[in-house]
């Protein structure tokens, strides 16, 4: 065999896992596209919210936290939940859902000046990062490089399993591999597919963003992130500018994801019923697909056939579970005790789906 593991996929996914499987051989991986990260990982909020998503992928996110900080990869961020005047109920479900703190209208006026008088309630998320994404993507195609291989423009066209192992084929290169990991994204089940993998039905999901001149000439860099209540939109600071999203989940084909126009401008009317300085034009506009499982928990372990292994559905999840759903697909290869507990193993198991 030529690799112990084949990685197929060059986001954050396949990036954590090749880096992790690395400590236990020679890693190749293979990205489709000619740059790392192009699809969701390079279109990502890059924020860490340690209570964002279900349970299982609340654990995976505590998880992974000492990574994060260990890496330097975390800075402060905090999150702002706003409700609307008539917004109550929801914003009292996401009130008790994330465990936040409650504050008057004024403080949170006080840490975002242009708040609309419309704003009836606000919550704080004081545990909100940001993350270093490139800093976690350069970290890990270090760790693999180190003893194996990561390649761009390596669509796969074929997957044949061999004795002891597969071999995998992109245009004029191949490959044979003991392990292959199938962290592909939304193209995830269609690589399942050619190894001969039943797939774990997942669903793309397109979410568009705007990018906005920092409204009113505000120095924006310590504003927190906002988040509508029923994440019906955000806006976060980025590199002084906002980027404001509608949050939408519009179900798709995998496909290099370009901004639905009217979703897009439902998004910043509901951002701007919030605020008091108008939406200006954007600078630019983008949207990036964020890929679930039937049960919007990550499938991570085990495939159908000896030796492929499943690290995909990370939805919205991928950077910040991305240490642990790692770790934990090693320990799974390697035969060892997983250090999560194991419901939250058995939850991320894609056995789980048949």
């Amino acid at each position: 065999m030529d690799r112990d593991f084949l990685i197929v996929g060059g986001g954050i996914a396949g990036i954590a896992a090749g880096a992790a499987l690395a400590a236990l051989g020679s890693v190749e991986l293979w990205e489709a596209e000619d740059a790392f990260a192009y699809h969701a990982s390079g279109r990502s909020a890059a924020l860490f919210d340690q209570s964002y998503g279900l349970a299982p992928v609340v654990a995976l996110n505590r998880a992974s936290r000492p990574a994060h900080e260990a890496g330097g990869w975390m800075s402060p961020r905090g999150l702002l939940l706003i409700g609307l005047a008539g917004e109550d109920a929801i914003f009292e479900r996401d009130l008790a859902a994330m465990g936040l703190d409650e504050l008057s209208a004024n403080t949170a006026r006080s840490m975002v000046p242009i708040l609309a008088p419309t704003v009836a309630r606000v919550a704080l998320e004081r545990e909100a990062f940001d993350l270093d994404t490139d800093a976690m993507i350069q970290a890990g195609l270090r760790a693999i490089r180190e003893g194996g291989a990561a390649r761009t423009s390596r669509r796969v066209d074929a997957i044949s399993h061999i004795p002891g192992g597969w071999s995998v084929r992109a245009g004029s290169a191949e490959v044979t591999a003991r392990h292959i990991v199938d962290a592909a994204g939304p193209w995830a089940d269609a690589v399942a597919e050619l190894a001969g993998i039943p797939p774990l039905g997942l669903t793309p999901m397109r979410r568009s963003i705007a990018r906005l001149r920092a409204p009113g000439g505000h120095d924006v860099s310590a504003w927190p992130m906002m988040l509508g209540a029923g994440e019906s939109w955000y806006a976060k600071p980025d590199a002084g500018a906002l980027i404001v999203s509608p949050a939408e989940e519009a179900p798709t084909d995998p496909t290099d994801a370009f901004a639905d126009d009217m979703t897009l401008a439902e998004g910043l009317e509901r951002y701007q019923q919030a605020v008091t300085e108008p939406v200006t034009r954007p600078i630019s506009t983008w949207a990036g697909l964020r890929t679930f499982t039937p049960d919007r928990c990550l499938a991570i372990g085990r495939g159908a056939v000896e030796g492929f292994w499943w690290c995909a559905g990370q939805g919205g999840y991928g950077f910040q579970t991305a240490p642990a759903a790692s770790a934990l697909l090693a320990d799974l290869v390697a035969r060892r005790a997983p250090m999560l507990d194991p419901a939250t193993v058995a939850a991320l198991d894609p056995g789980r789906f048949g």
